[in-house]
């Protein structure tokens, strides 16, 4: 049964006349799934019931559900969805100085094995539909944030965005228009690691959002070992591809680089990032490594991590380190698995 969530008002306006009721209804109920965010056609309280009943035998609405959560002590919520086929996939909620956070998912697992990342051994089931990443930000609005939007709304999730813009750049559109979701595109991000025909497909679509790149490495023998799509699209086409980006006024491309002792930590790195990223409007997020079951990484010695810091503020980049939030209920950076397909509860 397809869903209606996803579906923009032009569809919505098809589907409503092909039942056999006034075009002018589409409205309502596109009000209703996306303002409203209902969780059950008949919450439509201004469509008439036999709209409702035609609607409920033809269409579901977006098919995702909260299976779970988890709390850590920093107030970090992990979410465990399930999808209508019995896959779940994980998001994260995170809350600072009372501003939320929606870190959200794009695939059922992912496809790229990033050696240092959990969702990627876990392997790949398939891409979500548009319905099911924009139910994923209706149904946390309706019931973890008292019907309020997240403030920020980050695809730093399970899965590669940019392998599923067909469906990621339908559901950026219904999420960020103000007669939808309304999440202002300035408080949107989506990441990747580094796939340079999505870069530029994201950049011609010109959403207005926020591009973050998973760098992590200054060498393509290090990336490629860490990231092995690198391989297919190594440094230079990644920094040549974020360098086209078109950036609005004050916007800036954000560089994540997750620090591994020994691998990817020294000096020398330092520098290199230096040169990489010289010219292009960016801050850089250095993520110390989140420890994840079977992976042997470590992250690095505070003062390893404050001397590569150091290097990067002297030449005068806006640098953060992010030591992630949630780590000790597997919801930090790399740590996300939901791997639970054809697993549901009773």
């Amino acid at each position: 049964m397809e869903e209606l969530r996803g579906k923009t008002l032009a569809e919505l306006d098809a589907i409503v006349q092909r039942l056999g009721f006034p075009g002018y209804r589409a409205k309502q109920v596109f009000h209703w799934l996306y303002k409203h965010g209902v969780r059950h056609i008949d919450e439509m309280s201004n469509v008439p019931m036999g709209l409702h009943q035609a609607l409920a035998a033809h269409y579901r609405l977006g098919g995702v559900e909260i299976a779970e959560t988890q709390t850590a002590h920093d107030g970090t919520r992990k979410i465990l969805f399930r999808l209508d086929d019995g896959c779940c996939i994980e998001g994260v909620l995170m809350t600072e100085k009372g501003r939320t956070t929606l870190c959200a998912s794009s695939q059922v697992g992912c496809p790229l094995a990033c050696s240092f990342c959990l969702t990627g051994m876990r392997g790949f089931q398939r891409n979500l539909r548009t319905a099911e990443i924009v139910d994923q930000v209706i149904i946390v609005q309706r019931e973890l944030l008292a019907g309020q939007r997240p403030h920020n709304l980050v695809f730093m999730g399970m899965g590669e965005p940019l392998l599923n813009l067909e469906m990621v750049i339908p559901a950026l559109r219904l999420l960020t228009s103000p007669q939808a979701v309304g999440i202002s595109t300035r408080r949107v991000t989506v990441s990747t690691v580094g796939i340079v025909p999505g870069i530029h497909a994201l950049g011609d679509a010109r959403m207005g959002v926020n591009l973050a790149v998973s760098l992590s490495a200054t060498t393509d023998e290090v990336r490629t070992r860490l990231i092995p799509i690198n391989a297919q699209y190594p440094i230079a086409a990644l920094m040549a591809a974020c360098r086209e980006f078109p950036l609005t006024r004050r916007r800036r491309i954000t560089f994540e680089y997750v620090l591994l002792a020994g691998v990817n930590d020294s000096t020398d790195d330092a520098r290199r990032l230096v040169k990489l990223v010289h010219g292009i409007p960016c801050k850089i997020n250095l993520i110390p490594y989140n420890p994840c079951p079977s992976i042997q990484y470590t992250a690095p010695a505070a003062d390893v991590i404050e001397e590569f810091r150091s290097i990067l503020v002297a030449k005068h980049f806006t640098v953060a380190v992010r030591y992630s939030k949630g780590r000790e209920i597997q919801a930090a950076c790399g740590q996300l698995a939901g791997h639970c397909c054809g697993q549901r509860s009773g």
